[in-house]
Order: C-alpha cells, then sequence, then structure tokens
C-alpha cells in the first residue's frame, strides 16, 4: 500500500507565490505520509492574458517553481509530479509535466500532446495552439513509488488511445494533472477519469485546478484518484488544499484478471465503408 498527496490549487499570476504555495502543500504532503506528491496542470502559472503572462515564463532551467519543487522533494524526501509548468520553447511555450526524485533530481518529463483549441457554449473560447507547443510522444517513468508511471495532461483524457498505449506499457498509475473548466467538468470530469481507468485496468491520478482565479477564469477542481475498477478513492470537491489516498498496485492484477480486456484487444484497422 503507498499513500500518496494530490495539491487542489487556485493558482495565480505570480510565479514566487505559486511556488511558496507547492513548498507548503510538499510539507503537508511528507507530514501526512504521502511518498509523492502530484500537483495540477499549470502549477506555475495560469493567466490569460498572454501579453501579461509571457514575460513571466522562463526556461525550465530558469523556473522558480521547477526549482522550488525540486528543493522540497530533496528537503522532504518525497517525489513530486509537477503536473506542468509553462516553459518557453523557442518561439512559443510547452505545456511540461515534470517527475522529481526524492532527491531532487528532475527523473522525466513529458509536453502535453493534445492541445486545446474550443469554442464552448458559454461564450468561453480557448486556443492553446496559438500560444503552446504540443508534445510528439508517450511517456512512462520507471521505478516511482507508485511504479510504473503514465504521465498525460488535461485535454490528453479525451483521447483514449494515448491511454492504450501506456497500458501496453505496463503502466500502473496514469496522471493527469489539469485546469478543466467548470461547464466541461460538471459534464465530463469524473465520467472519463473513471472510463480511462477502467480501459485500462488501472489507476488514475488526477490533481486539479479549483476556484476562480487571478486571470478571471474559473476551474472545476474534483481532484481524484480512481481505481482500476472505476471507483473513486479520493473526491477533494471544490476546495483548496492537499488530500490522501492509499492505493494497493495489487489491485490492478485482481481487476485485469476479473476482466482482461488488454489481453483482448485486436489490431482494428480502418474502418469498412459498405
Amino acid at each position: 500500500m503507498t499513500r500518496i498527496a494530490l495539491f487542489q490549487s487556485t493558482t495565480g499570476i505570480d510565479p514566487e507565490r505559486n511556488a511558496e504555495a507547492l513548498v507548503v502543500a510538499a510539507g503537508e504532503a511528507t507530514r501526512g505520509g504521502a511518498a509523492m506528491l502530484f500537483t495540477p496542470e499549470m502549477s506555475n502559472l495560469l493567466d490569460k492574458d498572454s501579453a501579461r503572462a509571457r514575460p513571466k515564463l522562463r526556461d525550465e532551467s530558469e523556473d522558480v517553481v521547477l526549482a522550488a519543487a525540486c528543493d522540497a522533494a530533496r528537503e522532504n524526501e518525497i517525489w513530486i509530479h509537477v503536473g506542468s509548468l509553462g516553459v518557453l520553447d523557442d518561439d512559443k511555450v510547452a505545456n511540461r509535466s515534470f517527475v522529481v526524485d526524492r532527491t531532487g533530481r528532475v527523473r522525466a518529463h513529458y509536453d502535453k500532446m493534445h492541445l486545446f483549441d474550443v469554442d464552448l457554449p458559454t461564450g468561453e473560447s480557448w486556443r492553446e495552439s496559438a500560444t503552446y507547443r504540443a508534445g510528439e510522444g508517450a511517456v512512462v517513468v520507471t521505478g516511482t513509488p507508485v511504479g510504473n508511471l503514465g504521465l498525460t495532461i488535461c485535454y490528453d483524457l479525451r483521447f483514449p488511445m494515448l491511454f492504450a498505449r501506456l497500458a501496453e506499457a505496463e503502466t500502473d498509475v496514469i496522471a493527469v494533472p489539469a485546469a478543466f473548466t467548470v461547464p466541461t467538468g460538471i459534464a465530463h470530469w469524473h465520467t472519463l477519469l473513471r472510463a480511462r481507468a477502467i480501459e485500462a485496468g488501472l489507476f488514475v491520478v488526477a490533481a486539479a485546478q479549483v476556484g476562480r482565479h487571478e486571470d478571471g477564469r474559473s476551474t472545476f477542481g474534483h481532484s481524484l484518484v480512481v481505481d482500476p475498477w472505476g471507483e473513486v478513492l479520493l473526491d477533494m470537491g471544490d476546495g483548496q488544499g492537499v488530500g490522501f489516498a492509499d492505493i494497493d498496485l495489487a489491485r490492478i492484477s485482481d481487476v485485469r484478471s476479473r476482466i482482461p480486456a488488454l489481453k483482448h484487444r485486436r489490431d482494428i484497422g480502418e474502418a469498412a465503408r459498405q
């Protein structure tokens, strides 16, 4: 049994303050007995005003939140999955997650593959591709306190083939850090996360942004931990803070022995038109 912690935050427009909040969360996670802390998407800066946000973005080697996460991991002897950070990548920005081990070393990173370009019925319009560069491949991190950890970010949740590939790579847990909008969160968040866990037959850990942010947006919250059977082990609702869940990786083989869907997958190919 492994105890993990999730940080549900209302990230603002000041990276220094966001770094301080992450450090506090790491200390609380450690005191609560967690071996690993998971934080939400865009843990360094959440600001839809690109003109205001851009001057605050840095290369990952200079990002204050990543530096603070590495220091906090080393000082607390805890692994930290930094859900994602906006970091400079040539002429665009990468929405990049980082896995930091208990010595403070960055063990892996992943760039969000699927970008959120939508117009919502509420009048909200999002064009991530105007600012962000999409990632190019799936990533699995081995040797973490939760076994093999698959990395995704937010909108990736809507693409089951990514989760299938991660499951086929013998992943035990898939992280889904997010900043889900309220309308899409109400409609789809719980359903999609439970479906991905059931389909892949593994644990899903989704640390989320929550509440009204400094830039005027509102995010859904409800950071979740879902087991391979689709049971919700943790739902943090709409409050800020650190939540805990205990996961037993033996649950994966138990569920897969009952419904061995991964073994039954076939190469379907293209659909035939008749």
